[in-house]
């Protein structure tokens, strides 16, 4: 095993515990669960006993890294000094850790125009991009819901489907138009205080009685709007993710963009302070204010119609 993979494994090991699960420490590192847990269990693998312990209390060391645990935290400690101290390779690159949905389907058709005017500027985005992911908290984080951090935009929920689904409710019950159509869902809509979904929307508009829980469940937005573009039924979701889409005509949104939910929370800025200092920090954190601006502005457009 390279020393590489061996640092990433043992990054993922105090992460793990200090932060309690295996969820807390993706959302640090800007990877899934399941990659922190693959880099645990290659470790494990490699010294051949377990490292791990899940109790009520969090995920807990096992005897044998309880040894190693004090210098263990101590290392990784130090190793973030080092990294704020000398700033490694930092002049022209960002490090950013971000929501995926957010990344994927607001940030990435918008993030060309700005590589375009810096060309220079190199990104890691979620441990992927120009530079590799390097140890340490990142230049720039941005998060959905409460907490520290700018506000750079609330979203707001509402159905969206294919261009050929509309046509399927027109002839349909005139009160009850979604009785029995397919219903799509994102995992995080279970948690329905920070994500409403579905069921919160009939509840608030109506248009079905039966069922608003049933249907097929996808890991993340980006996955179920290809299942939204195929016509295969009809999603809750952010506007500002469907902005570019509804413009072409891929996706639609068959109800008045008035019948929304407005999300319980924003997405945040937050800048490392040292990073912020940093021009080219300052420059796209300029430009993320700006891109959110217009986002803010056509999501007020649409909901007033």
């Amino acid at each position: 095993m390279v020393a590489l993979t061996h640092l990433r494994s043992l990054q993922a090991v105090e992460l793990a515990i200090r932060k309690g699960s295996l969820k807390a420490a993706a959302d640090t590192l800007g990877i899934t669960p399941a990659a922190v847990g693959q880099r645990v269990r290659t470790l494990e693998d490699y010294l051949g006993s377990d490292l791990l312990l899940r109790g009520r209390s969090g995920l807990q060391p096992t005897p044998q890294l309880e040894h190693a645990l004090a210098d263990l935290q101590m290392a990784f400690a130090a190793l973030e000094r080092v990294t704020d101290a000398l700033d490694f390779q930092r002049v022209s690159e960002i490090q950013m850790v971000a929501d995926p949905d957010w990344a994927e389907l607001w940030l990435a058709p918008r993030i060309g125009a700005f590589r375009a005017e810096h060309p220079n500027i190199l990104f890691c985005i979620n441990g992927a991009g120009d530079v590799p992911l390097r140890l340490g908290a990142p230049d720039i984080r941005i998060d959905y819901g409460e907490g520290a951090g700018e506000p750079l935009f609330t979203d707001v929920l509402l159905p969206v489907t294919g261009p050929d689904n509309p046509r399927r409710i027109a002839d349909w019950d005139p009160v009850l138009q979604m009785e029995g159509m397919p219903l799509l869902h994102l995992k995080g809509q279970r948690d329905s205080i920070n994500h409403p979904g579905w069921v919160e929307w009939f509840q608030r508009f109506g248009h079905r009685e039966r069922g608003p829980d049933r249907g097929v469940h996808y890991p993340n937005a980006r996955v179920a709007l290809e299942a939204v573009r195929q016509n295969v039924g009809f999603l809750v979701c952010g506007l500002s993710l469907v902005l570019n889409d509804l413009e072409d005509g891929t996706i639609v949104h068959p109800f008045p963009v008035s019948q929304h939910l407005a999300a319980p929370h924003p997405y945040r800025l937050k800048l490392r302070p040292d990073a912020a200092k940093r021009p080219q920090v300052q420059r796209f954190a300029a430009w993320l204010r700006s891109m959110a601006s217009e986002t803010r502005s056509e999501i007020q457009r649409l909901g007033s119609l």
